[in-house]
């Protein structure tokens, strides 16, 4: 029926990619530099694709923005809505959008944004949806807000009424729900026909408690990518092991298994003695390509070759992502897409 919600696949067209500028008033601070120059490339490499939406906190860092970008050549498709927020991590602030099956209708879905379970300060964050809303930037679309907290990050939808989540993470945020409440929450409020649990996996130096998109990730054709460990050494192998059988177990909605692409596992990448989480799950698709997160490893080439043909038909464009982890998430994590046809 025309009249019926669903949360798109992130493989389905798109209007655009929103990003959010990182600045001295945010924890990027001490590495600010650095850090701008995966996000030159990232908004560059949206921008060959389609629209990047870059929220700048005021003025300033408008300016500074559109100078680097300028400096890179990057001009086009290049949209900036001035907008205060506490850190730049829109898979978990920003809307996560419902499309109406006909796609002329959509649903700016509000969960509530704690800072991941209360670490980091988030009032603005959880403003966010509402702030962009009352800009003027979305078309044909309801806000509706949920007094539940989720993240964009623990979800991951195929567009056709299956999400997939962690148990580490939602018993996390909800420690007081078993999990078929948090089951009929997810699906009500996310207008899922059934929701997959992973009880497995996680990566050192992620403070999100296993975010579903550090992990596994949805491709079309009934396949998942997933974050896989083939050092027997490190201590990720036997709970990254633990988290592949649970995968292989699961089933399509028409009882197949999956088809399951394994990640290579990049070294371990230290920053003043605390292991940074390095993870090749956390790509983005856009339109006609997929972005794969770059950080200087031998792994590098064999897991964008491994993503590209799980997605076969867009172009591989690897951007650099080894700053980002330095605080806890990856290109992905950075990033929220919206459906095409919601932007005004």
């Amino acid at each position: 029926m025309s009249s019926v919600f669903r949360l798109p696949a992130e493989w389905e067209a798109q209007a655009a990619v929103l990003v959010a500028w990182p600045h001295a008033g945010t924890d990027w601070a001490d590495r600010l530099a650095d850090v701008e120059t995966t996000y030159v490339a990232l908004v560059g490499a949206i921008a060959r694709f389609e629209t990047a939406i870059v929220c700048v906190a005021d003025a300033e860092v408008r300016t500074r923005a559109q100078a680097l970008l300028t400096a890179a050549g990057i001009v086009d498709n290049v949209r900036f809505v001035d907008i205060e927020y506490d850190d730049t991590w829109l898979r978990d602030s920003g809307p996560i959008t419902l499309a109406r099956a006909d796609v002329t209708a959509f649903k700016l879905t509000d969960f509530r944004f704690t800072g991941w379970g209360g670490k980091f300060a988030a009032s603005r964050d959880d403003l966010l949806v509402e702030g962009l809303v009352e800009r003027g930037l979305f078309a044909n679309a309801d806000h509706k807000r949920i007094d539940w907290a989720l993240e964009g990050g623990a979800i991951e939808s195929d567009g056709a009424g299956t999400v997939l989540t962690t148990w580490r993470c939602l018993a996390q945020r909800h420690p007081e729900q078993n999990r078929a409440e948090m089951t009929a929450i997810l699906a009500g409020g996310l207008h899922a026909r059934r929701v997959l649990w992973l009880d497995r996996g996680y990566l050192e130096g992620d403070d999100t408690d296993a975010h579903i998109d550090t992990l596994a990730r949805f491709a079309p054709n009934d396949a998942i990518v997933y974050q896989a460990c083939d050092d027997a050494a490190d201590s990720h192998h036997a709970e990254l092991a633990a988290m592949a059988d649970e995968l292989a177990a699961l089933r399509t909605l028409d009882g197949k298994p999956y088809t399951l692409h394994a990640l290579p596992w990049a070294r371990p990448i230290v920053d003043e003695g605390r292991r940074l989480a390095a993870s090749y799950a956390n790509y983005l698709i856009v339109n006609g390509a997929v972005l794969v997160p770059a950080y200087g490893d031998a792994a590098d080439a064999r897991a964008a070759d491994i993503i590209g043909k799980a997605h076969p038909g867009r172009t591989v464009v690897p951007v650099p992502c080894r700053p980002l982890i330095w605080q806890n998430g990856s290109l992905h994590c950075v990033t929220m897409q919206l459906p095409n046809g919601v932007v005004k």
